[in-house]
């Protein structure tokens, strides 16, 4: 070592540990990722919420969560539910039983007993990504997560009663979306309509589509289930949420689409859910060949000031790490100027809206202001006294059921039929109020 390297040296040994290198050293690792006002002062509160309410205290995620998985796995979220008592306990709680659906995959796969093998990866795939909805940073633990939810899918994938696999959708900068593209079960050649499937802020696009009797495929149509700019995997690649980015991701999908013998393109639907009906309608407005959009659960603020500022201080933390930004400060510049109006206004395409009538994290006026702004034909359907997860209220339980709502207006718009712009109230006896929008 050379005197200039040995003076360096003696320096740095000189210098007090940052609070993050003490915490490292003694073995907590240091939090790299974004924090904000709300999150360290009200910290205690949110576990002391979580403690009272359990863990669906934001958004009903064990339901959403096990829909997709089948009944097989509401014993799964019934001890997760009973597990997990601070906010803390969420990735823990999950990982144990992802390990356990791993094991009885590959158990059931040497047996070959591929259908539960199949079932078990499945299911296992799911709890390994909701093990990373609490991590807002590129750590160990979140690549590890998102490895192996990656890996059990794949193998899920390998043995689906229907065809699945890997996609990569090419954004203009170079970088690659993740995705999953599914065929309808039993399809044998042809062209087929598709749907263009986006998550919201805590979901991701493996569970887009049901293992068994999933919505969109039960109607002949394929589905593109994709992590957009931001959205789950998509940081740990290096692609954080930007405005450009989804006006981009609309037109990024349908060329990959359209390159695929199995999609009729004159037929390509958007759906999106929850964050989704926001991104979902900046890439619709940018890529005239998407015909048909159906968003739900909806976000529709300009500059989100309720979901960030007034609701559950998670939110904003996860969508801080969606954009690459840890400094509150620098992400209010951003947020401030993330709205639709200026792109909702070249939707031509028909559009269908659900929401509750009382969204706690979206006012509705603004989804009805946006509602106004659009070109084309389009439908509000309003549920009442529902929140922001449209549904387990008397309107939704005695009237249409949403999310069937949707398939099958997606199912008849992709299929030609037209109908008249209109605002659907549900009331809670399930009898519907229509009037012209």
């Amino acid at each position: 070592m050379s005197d200039g390297s040995l003076e360096l040296a003696n320096d740095a040994k000189a210098t007090p540990p940052s609070d993050a290198e003490s915490r490292s050293e003694q073995g907590t690792p240091a939090h790299s990722g974004p924090l904000t006002r709300r999150w360290t002062e009200q910290r205690w509160l949110l576990d002391n919420t979580i403690r009272s309410v359990g863990m669906d205290w934001d958004q009903p995620r064990s339901i959403y969560l096990s829909v997709p998985c089948g009944p097989e796995a509401n014993a799964d979220f019934a001890a997760i539910r009973q597990r997990i008592t601070k906010l803390a306990d969420a990735s823990p709680a999950f990982e144990a039983v992802a390990r356990r659906r791993e094991a009885k995959a590959h158990a059931a796969e040497e047996n070959q007993d591929f259908v539960t093998a199949r079932e078990n990866y499945f299911m296992a795939s799911i709890h390994w990504g909701a093990a990373q909805w609490p991590i807002d940073e590129n750590n160990a633990q979140n690549r590890l997560y998102n490895g192996k939810k990656r890996d059990c899918y794949t193998r899920y994938a390998k043995l689906a009663d229907h065809q699945v696999e890997a996609a990569w959708i090419r954004l203009p900068d170079g970088l690659s979306l993740p995705a999953w593209f599914h065929l309808p079960p039993g399809y044998h050649g042809g062209r087929v309509p598709v749907v263009v499937s986006l998550p919201g802020m805590d979901s991701f696009k493996e569970m887009g589509v049901a293992m068994y009797g999933d919505r969109w495929l039960s109607r002949g149509m394929a589905v593109l289930a994709l992590d957009g700019p931001g959205q789950y995997e998509s940081p740990l690649l290096d692609i954080y949420f930007s405005m450009p980015a989804w006006t981009a991701t609309g037109t990024a999908a349908v060329d990959w689409l359209s390159a695929r013998a199995e999609i009729d393109v004159s037929r390509v639907g958007l759906a999106g859910n929850s964050f989704g009906s926001f991104f979902g309608t900046l890439a619709a407005a940018h890529e005239p060949r998407i015909r048909a959009v159906a968003v739900s659960a909806v976000c529709h603020e300009p500059g989100f000031h309720t979901i960030f500022e007034e609701a559950s201080p998670t939110f904003k933390m996860r969508f801080m790490y969606m954009s690459g930004i840890t400094d509150e400060s620098r992400f209010d510049e951003l947020r401030r100027g993330m709205t639709w109006e200026g792109h909702a206004e070249r939707i031509r395409a028909p559009y269908l809206c659900v929401a509750g009538e009382f969204d706690e994290l979206s006012p509705l006026e603004h989804t009805e202001r946006l509602m106004k702004s659009l070109r084309g034909p389009r439908r509000l359907v309003v549920y009442q006294d529902s929140r922001h997860s449209v549904g387990n209220v008397p309107a939704a339980n005695l009237g249409p059921f949403p999310p069937i709502l949707v398939a099958d207006w997606m199912a008849a718009t992709l299929g030609g039929k037209t109908f008249p712009s209109e605002k659907w109230y549900v009331e809670a006896s399930g009898r519907i109020v229509k009037t012209l929008i």
